[in-house]
């Protein structure tokens, strides 16, 4: 993770109007291409489709623009993780689109079945 900005939970709640709104996108664009892909023989050869996933490349650009990485490709829960570093350990702060601030963070293997709370001393 060399040359990647690092968040404080701080500075991830302070992005979080933005990200929340590009993720929204970003659920609504991949939830139509699931429901348009179950109802077409060729779903690779939709213009719909297709301009679709141009829309959504451009959004997870912009989510890689501000440092985080998107990482729901069910496109259900609407997962960000943001890099970080939590007691020197480099971690990645966790948030999902139902949840109103980052609270949650975990070591770069676990993902989110490894969620931890965020140490309070470090969310104020």
């Amino acid at each position: 993770m060399n040359g990647i900005k690092f968040f404080t939970p701080q500075e991830a709640n302070k992005m979080l109007p933005l990200v929340r709104a590009i993720v929204a996108d970003i659920l609504t664009h991949g939830q139509a291409i699931h429901a348009l892909s179950s109802q077409i023989e060729k779903p690779e050869e939709d213009p719909e489709i297709n301009r679709l996933m141009d829309l959504l490349d451009e959004l997870f650009d912009e989510i890689e623009a501000l440092g985080c990485s998107y990482r729901d490709w069910n496109f259900s829960e609407g997962l960000v993780d943001f890099p970080a570093k939590i007691n020197g350990q480099e971690v990645l702060l966790c948030w999902r689109s139902d949840e109103e601030k980052v609270l949650h963070y975990h070591d770069l293997e676990s993902g989110y079945s490894g969620r931890l709370a965020i140490p309070k001393e470090l969310l104020s």
